[in-house]
């Protein structure tokens, strides 16, 4: 009863996963039979036992043969949704090209391609990877070398932004509250200034100094009560 039991389980398996795997059968087929030389030796009961379980796998091999029909007759289906998927990703580059989406940390229009503003994004880009790579000293350095590089580029507000959150990172607060304090002093235009002002928030609270959090936090909310950086000011000073 056991034998059999075993059996029906392979008979399951192989029809639910609705495809042929010979190699499955040819498996099974070899653990029958080294089971057949043990049992060959048993009692005529045990012989017709035997006779049984070769009929039934005789059955497996029919269904798995069976079902290898079924899946031919699938295949041009399986094609044809293939065929859609493939197409997918080249109407998404026909979209892109269409509707460029702009850069997130460019603080102004983007540059024209080319000439000098080409060489200011690529820097710009290198000193952001070693950023996002958490390699925050190659950071700090290649964004300071890409401001005395390219002191009015557009990126050059970012680019301090980002050597703030470099000494944030390693929790080098006092550190981060002075370079928060240069984009907003010296990029005053500049599209990180509200967020640099929610870090030098969060600077103070984890410098252990909770009023003058709460004065940058409100001072945010006041001059900027529009921005995502006001909504987390919120949220924290909700907390005290």
């Amino acid at each position: 009863m056991r034998l059999k039991n075993g059996l029906f389980a392979v008979v399951l398996i192989v029809t639910i996963s609705g495809c042929s795997n010979t190699d499955v059968v040819m498996k099974k087929q070899m653990e029958t039979d080294a089971r057949l030389e043990q049992l060959v030796q048993g009692n005529t009961a045990v012989n017709a036992r035997l006779s049984e379980m070769t009929r039934e796998l005789n059955d497996l091999q029919a269904m798995v043969k069976s079902n290898s029909s079924d899946l031919d007759e699938l295949k041009p289906e399986i094609s044809k949704i293939r065929n859609t998927i493939d197409s997918i990703p080249r109407q998404k580059a026909s979209e892109t090209v269409s509707n460029p989406v702009p850069h997130i940390e460019v603080v102004n229009k983007e540059p024209s391609p080319g000439g000098k503003d080409a060489k200011a994004q690529n820097a710009y880009m290198k000193a952001f990877g070693l950023f996002s790579a958490n390699n925050y000293t190659a950071a700090v350095q290649a964004f300071n070398s890409f401001i005395k590089s390219y002191p009015d580029s557009e990126y050059a507000g970012n680019a301090m932004y980002w050597i703030g959150e470099c000494h944030y990172s390693q929790r080098n607060y006092s550190q981060a509250v002075r370079d928060f304090n240069r984009v907003i002093s010296l990029y005053p235009k500049g599209s990180k200034i509200p967020d640099a002002m929610l870090k030098i928030g969060y600077s103070y609270i984890s410098m252990n100094d909770p009023a003058r959090a709460k004065a940058e936090l409100q001072t945010l909310i006041d001059k900027y009560p529009n921005s995502p950086a006001a909504v987390k000011a919120r949220e924290r000073l909700n907390r005290y």
